[in-house]
C-alpha cells in the first residue's frame, strides 16, 4: 500500500479511538449505584468572577459508597461550591459543615436504573454512529485516490475491520456500564 492509503487508515483509526474516548467520558457522567468523584465532573463554580471547574477549587473524595466530600482550598468558596452543585442539576442536595461540603448519594430506584441504562445505550449508539461516519469518510477518501481496484478493495476491507473492531469495543464498554448500573 502507498503512503496516502496508510495515512487515511491511521487517521480513521485515530478518529474511531477518539469516539471511544468520548463515549467513556460521557459514561462517567452517568452514575451507577455508588458515589464517584466523576459525578461532579460537570460542576462549575464561580471563583473570583470566572466559572471554574470544581476540581480546580476543591478536592473531591468518596469516603464511602454513598458519600462525596468536597474540601475547598479556601473556606470562603463553600457557598459558591454549593450553588454550583445545585445549578449542575445532578439531583444532589449538598450539606455544609463549615469546613467542607458533604453530598449523600441516594440509592437508585429500579426505574431510575432503567432510565440510566437507556441513557448509556443512547451514548453507545452515538459512538457507533460516529465510528460509522468515520468509515464513510475514509471510504470516500480512498475512492478519490489514484489506486487500482484491487488496492482499493483491500483498503476498504481494512477500514471495515477497523470499524468492526471499534464497534465491538463500544458494545463491550456499554455492557460493562449497563452491568454496573443494574447491580444493586
Amino acid at each position: 500500500m502507498n503512503e496516502e492509503v496508510d495515512f487515511i487508515l491511521d487517521s480513521t483509526e485515530e478518529n474511531m479511538q477518539n469516539a471511544i474516548k468520548h463515549l467513556e467520558k460521557q459514561l462517567l457522567n452517568i452514575r451507577a449505584g455508588k458515589a464517584s468523584p466523576a459525578m461532579l465532573g460537570s460542576v462549575m463554580v464561580e471563583y473570583y468572577g470566572s466559572m471554574t471547574p470544581l476540581n480546580q477549587v476543591a478536592n473531591v473524595n468518596t469516603p464511602d459508597a454513598r458519600t462525596i466530600t468536597v474540601q475547598p482550598f479556601e473556606r470562603g468558596t463553600i457557598p459558591q461550591i454549593e450553588k454550583g452543585i445545585m445549578q449542575a442539576n445532578l439531583g444532589f442536595n449538598p450539606m455544609n459543615n463549615g469546613d467542607s461540603v458533604i453530598i449523600s448519594v441516594p440509592p437508585l430506584t429500579e426505574e431510575r436504573r432503567r432510565e440510566l441504562a437507556k441513557q448509556a445505550k443512547a451514548e453507545a449508539e452515538e459512538a457507533k454512529i460516529g465510528i460509522r461516519n468515520d468509515r464513510k469518510i475514509a471510504n470516500n477518501d480512498l475512492k478519490k485516490l489514484d489506486i487500482s481496484e484491487d488496492a482499493l478493495k483491500i483498503a476498504e476491507d481494512n477500514v471495515q475491520e477497523l470499524t468492526d473492531k471499534h464497534i465491538k469495543k463500544v458494545d463491550q464498554i456499554f455492557e460493562n456500564k449497563e452491568k454496573e448500573i443494574m447491580t444493586i
